[in-house]
């Protein structure tokens, strides 16, 4: 072994001395520092856009209930080294200078909030600045609403139940107000010491509590598998994916797409290496020969070509992490105005794993050609012509594999992107690489009837199909990684512009009685405030399922838990609303009365809870019981500001309960003073305004695209690097061929001629390749990874040929320069 060693390092040093490592040095380097930025990039947006996020919780972690927490939650987290603190939150009248005002009252404890800052001023909302510090006791702070509505100046005593409390400051913003329609009444903030000398809560009272925890990522998650089984019903674990649907939603796909870039670099990359690596074997294949003839057995050759290929691995990887080091760090500097303010520090596992890429990387795609030179007959010392076998396809395809589903795994921790990624890609590569085997024979017949430049080119390209296949899909598969990350940006940012357009509903009518609709109707109309739809709000309680309890199906930490704990918003449509796809049963006609009463569930409710069309529902309305048959189960869109239910029922059903309208519109601020005549002609609807909540939302999704962006910029600029890379990895023969061609009289420009047509019809055969390769593979990653609606990319179908035959065109052209700039000999004589 150490004779070996010592072999495989002079001939490391030989070779990069001769320059013989060029290529397959420069393709790891490339494929490990792009591996390396992109991890180390992603992986700082990342967990910025987490911290970022975690702002909308005021913590990393939260526990809703309705009770005070268990002491032993407090230990537990300080034993972990977690930062604790807690809020609780209720409705209560506030009555001062002869207004009434139904206000939200927080009260909050030491250190909230643990992620975020409060944002307060005494006078000017433009002035207001942040603070991490809270209401003192026998202080409140409070929104401006609740100033003008009771008539109060800061210094005022405002009484909360019995207890008075001098207002201090104006609050403009709260990191953690929730989304709920119904908590986002004028809020005042007090002491957790007030609170019981408010006397507000009594057993009994609705109040939610909220023990809040932030610190390591590890600690968290420890803390989370201690405490959810030692949850009772009506406690419940919420981080921003699950209490944040509408932000946690955009959070998980731009992790994926993060993830997903990573590895259209990483398989970017690895072709590559492959085709380096193919070169660099058969330009050692005397070697091998001649180590043979002189009695080196095959395991010897392998060893030391596996030494050697360690060797570069190393020295590959260390240098390219560097790189990539030095990249995303020159990126997060020179464009640090368009990034977060506050970019996450770069990770020290990321960097490590950036180092020890390189090595999976380049033996996973390279493997199959070492081991061709083990099985080199020793008479190709004698007989130039004589080449080992071909590994067989399944230890090429299964070693590539083997390390993109190891990547994409640490990339993605997400099994069934990885599954489904590389199931889609195998079979869309095998699929289009019949067809382009069947193209490059349909490429045979316009030779005989076309110049002598096209059919150079063309029979270049057509000799050897399966070499020519393998060309193809080489860089198809190079352009369909960068096409693919194309695709899935595009659809993602149009998704959220969807969520979140420009006229998103930023106000919202509450407790509209039947005797104000037509009025409110007509007010809006005058003020040309164009709402959404009129919703019948009907407060009720699911309690049975075909007759059984309906606690005794749910299970513990189910998301449905929290469905059942509370009252729901029933309301009654003839149509379903907007983005309410209809999964199984159907809808009701609207001219078809119902025999018996019906009601469309929520599908994941549905199927929390083993609901089913036909299946029978009891409701408590107002202390009456109410059973109807499941007509459907719908999906509903959680992450928009949209009105959203639970439960809906043909119209007729409900009408006879008691309930209000909701409704929702979007109002400019050069419109904000309809506000005030809105408020005086109708003094008992509440008004919610949400717009400093969509600006935090509309805040986080551009910092997310603004990450999508520039991982895209590194994963393009990669794959066009890697994409000139192998081409030239390709070049031998036809620089050989070109030499000779030249040597019989061949002019420059018939050689130029036919490179470009050899050259622009392999790219544009991979770009036709690539597009098919890409719909394919984004088809299934959107149904079933990105939850987005697919469609026909025809732009790409068309664009992507065009722009394979010029980046493979050009890329052949300057790697082929040497062929009519120098002489037949020295060209000879180099290769």
């Amino acid at each position: 072994m150490g004779n070996s060693f010592k072999l495989a390092f002079k001939l490391v040093g030989r070779d990069f001395r001769s320059g013989e490592l060029t290529l397959l040095l420069a393709a790891l380097v490339v494929a490990v520092a792009a591996s390396t930025a992109v991890s180390l990039l992603g992986d700082r947006l990342n967990r910025t856009m987490a911290l970022q996020a975690a702002e909308f919780l005021g913590a990393d972690l939260s526990v809703a209930s309705h009770g005070p927490p268990d002491p032993a939650w407090t230990v537990e987290a300080g034993r972990l080294g977690l930062a604790h603190s807690a809020t609780a939150e209720f409705p209560s009248v506030l009555m001062e200078n002869g207004e009434i005002l139904l206000a939200g009252v927080k009260s909050v404890a030491v250190g909230y909030p643990l992620r975020g800052a409060v944002k307060t001023t005494l006078d000017d909302p433009a002035t207001a600045e942040e603070t991490h510090a809270i209401p003192a006791p026998g202080e409140v702070w409070i929104e401006p609403r609740v100033l003008s509505t009771l008539h109060l100046k800061l210094g005022d005593t405002l009484t909360v139940g019995e207890q008075p409390l001098r207002t201090t400051r104006l609050i403009t913003h709260e990191p953690d107000r929730r989304g709920d329609l119904y908590s986002l009444s004028p809020r005042i903030i007090i002491n957790a010491a007030d609170l019981d000398a408010t006397r507000i809560v009594q057993p009994g009272s609705h109040v939610h509590y909220f023990s809040l925890y932030a610190g390591d990522e590890t600690a968290l998650r420890g803390f989370k598998r201690w405490l959810q089984p030692r949850l009772h019903p009506g406690e419940r674990i919420s981080d921003i994916h699950e209490d944040r649907p509408e932000l946690g939603n955009a959070l998980n796909r731009a992790e994926r797409y993060l993830g997903l870039t990573s590895i259209a670099v990483v398989l970017i990359a690895g072709v590559a290496i492959a085709m380096s690596a193919r070169r660099y074997t058969e330009r050692h294949f005397d070697l091998a020969a001649l180590l043979k003839t002189l009695g080196a057995r095959e395991r010897d050759v392998l060893r030391l070509h596996l030494w050697q290929f360690g060797l570069i691995g190393l020295a590959g990887s260390a240098l390219g992490c560097a790189l990539g080091y030095g990249l995303q760090a020159g990126v997060a500097h020179f464009l640090g105005a368009l990034l977060p303010r506050h970019l996450a520090s770069p990770s020290l596992f990321a960097l490590l794993f950036g180092t020890g890429v390189g090595l999976p990387i380049l033996f996973g795609f390279s493997l199959p050609p070492i081991l061709r030179l083990k099985r080199l007959p020793p008479l190709r010392v004698l007989r130039r012509d004589l080449e080992p076998l071909p590994s067989s396809a399944w230890l090429v395809y299964g070693c590539a594999a083997l390390v993109l589903g190891a990547l994409m795994w640490r990339y993605t921790q997400d099994g069934l992107m990885t599954v489904t990624v590389l199931a889609a890609s195998g079979a869309a590569v095998a699929g289009f690489g019949l067809l382009g085997l069947f193209l490059l024979k349909l490429g045979k017949l316009p030779i005989p009837h076309v110049g002598l430049a096209w059919r150079f080119g063309l029979q270049h390209l057509t000799r050897r199909p399966q070499l020519g296949v393998g060309q193809i899909l080489a860089f198809g598969i190079t352009l369909a990684a960068m096409l693919l990350s194309l695709l899935v940006r595009t659809e993602l940012l149009q998704e959220w512009r969807r969520q979140l357009p420009d006229n998103t509903p930023n106000h919202f009518a509450l407790n509209l009685f039947d005797a104000d609709l037509d009025r409110f109707r007509d007010f809006l109309a005058r003020e040309q405030i164009a709402s959404s739809r009129f919703y019948p709000i009907v407060r009720g309680r699911l309690t049975l399922v075909n007759g059984q309890d309906v606690f005794q199906i749910i299970g513990k930490n189910s998301r449905a838990e929290g469905a059942i704990n509370r009252d729901l918003s029933l309301t009654w449509g003839a149509e379903p609303p907007p983005d309410n796809p209809i999964v199984e049963g159907e809808w009701w006609r609207e001219s078809q009365a119902p025999t018996e009463p019906l009601v469309s569930v929520e599908k994941e409710l549905a199927k929390n809870l083993g609901i089913k069309p036909g299946d029978q529902l009891g409701f408590n309305i107002a202390g009456q019981e109410l059973t109807a048959t499941v007509a459907n189960t719908r999906g509903v869109r959680w992450d928009t500001m949209a009105p959203n239910f639970f439960m809906i029922f043909p119209p007729g059903v409900l009408d006879s309960q008691p309930h209000t309208w909701l409704t929702s519109f979007y109002l400019p601020p050069a419109a904000k003073p309809a506000l005030a005549r809105l408020v005086k002609a109708f003094p008992g609807v509440t008004l919610l305004e949400v717009d400093t909540l969509l600006q935090q939302f509309q805040s986080i999704l551009a910092q997310i695209t603004r990450a999508i962006e520039f991982v895209l910029v590194l994963a393009l600029a990669a794959g066009f690097t890697v994409l000139f890379a192998s081409v030239r990895a390709t070049l031998d023969e036809r620089l050989r061929e070109d030499a000779l061609l030249r040597a019989l009289g061949a002019d420059r420009g018939l050689l130029r001629r036919a490179q470009w047509v050899e050259f622009c019809a392999l790219g544009f055969l991979a770009g036709l390749l690539a597009a098919g390769i890409a719909e394919s593979v984004a088809w299934v990653l959107f149904s079933r990874v990105f939850d987005l609606a697919h469609r026909m990319h025809w732009e790409a179908w068309l664009a992507t040929p065009l722009v394979g035959a010029l980046a493979v065109g050009l890329a052949g052209y300057w790697n082929t320069r040497p062929v009519v700039k120098n002489s037949p000999m020295r060209v000879l004589r180099e290769l």
